[in-house]
């Protein structure tokens, strides 16, 4: 979207023209807190954020999502060789998340735990994480001798790690929930309200863009490497992104469960009655789940 100028384009085709400013923010919560003061438009996070924020301003801002930025596994990383399984971690361990409580990973991982040992249990890993960027994390867990022994991570870091042969997966999200949508965009209403063709333009672009990436995987690794100086090989993103787990689609999969655990443990107040209640009605992202 970035590099072909998607968003202008489609802005243009329907009269508009559209300044787009990209900004980098890490964590769901920071994200969060940049949506509802204005400071950026379209946030971009886990699924874990929207619904945290889906819930929190729900009846006032009603932050909902926009569409899905694809299906991808997400790892939990160790270079402990004692931690197996999640129940293998102690209080020596300590487990990198970009935001602690909120991020996708961290709701992954209560997710994981309410299955391990029940639903009062769910947050039993909590107190082992910590927030600290993937980049960060990845250097961490590699080089060792520090009491970071876990990371839950993402593309491409945690296919970096896994080529040290101390690191293994603990926990693999597609394992644990089926096929998914990790990662999302959303947006308040106040903004789509009073944005109708800018708001369109960006979906329009977006479906684009995920039918580029998806058709060709080498462009798109050209393109990623490009935009944003990403320190990997073109053979080794190609190796990552060329198989059938990962899909590139607007269309959020399989996000529910989630949200439905997350209101059973009491993490949301509110209850959807499907994953149409934290997105957008819009025909350009299908039907999703």
């Amino acid at each position: 979207m970035r590099d072909q100028q998607l968003i202008e384009k489609h802005g243009k085709a329907d009269g508009l023209d559209i300044k787009v400013d990209w900004q980098q923010l890490s964590g769901g919560a920071a994200i969060n807190d940049a949506l509802l003061s204005g400071a950026i438009d379209i946030a971009g996070a886990g699924i874990g954020p929207l619904l945290t924020v889906w819930d929190r301003t729900h009846g006032k801002q009603n932050v909902k999502g926009v569409a899905s930025l694809g299906n991808f596994p997400y790892y939990l990383l160790s270079n402990n060789p004692k931690v197996k399984t999640i129940a293998d971690f102690t209080e020596k361990d300590r487990i990198a998340v970009p935001a602690v409580g909120v991020s996708v990973q961290s709701r992954f991982l209560q997710y994981a735990a309410a299955k391990q040992w029940g639903d009062k249990e769910f947050d039993r890993l909590d107190k082992y994480t910590v927030a600290l960027p993937h980049p960060d994390a990845t250097a961490s867990l590699l080089s060792g001798g520090t009491e970071l022994t876990g990371h839950f991570s993402n593309p491409p870091f945690q296919n970096q790690a896994l080529e040290n042969p101390n690191v293994h997966v603990v926990l693999d999200t597609y394992k644990l929930l089926g096929p998914n949508s990790p990662t999302v965009l959303y947006a308040t209403e106040k903004f789509r309200n009073d944005n109708p063709k800018t708001y369109k333009a960006f979906v329009a672009a977006l479906a684009e863009a995920a039918q580029f990436a998806q058709n060709d995987k080498g462009a798109a690794a050209d393109t990623y490497i490009r935009v944003t100086g990403a320190k990997i090989s073109r053979e080794e993103l190609l190796k990552i992104i060329d198989n059938e787990q990962f899909q590139f689609s607007v269309t959020p999969t399989n996000t529910y469960p989630l949200a439905e655990f997350l209101q059973r443990v009491g993490a949301i107040k509110n209850k959807p009655a499907s994953w149409q209640d934290y997105f957008f009605e819009d025909p350009a992202i299908g039907q999703g789940s």
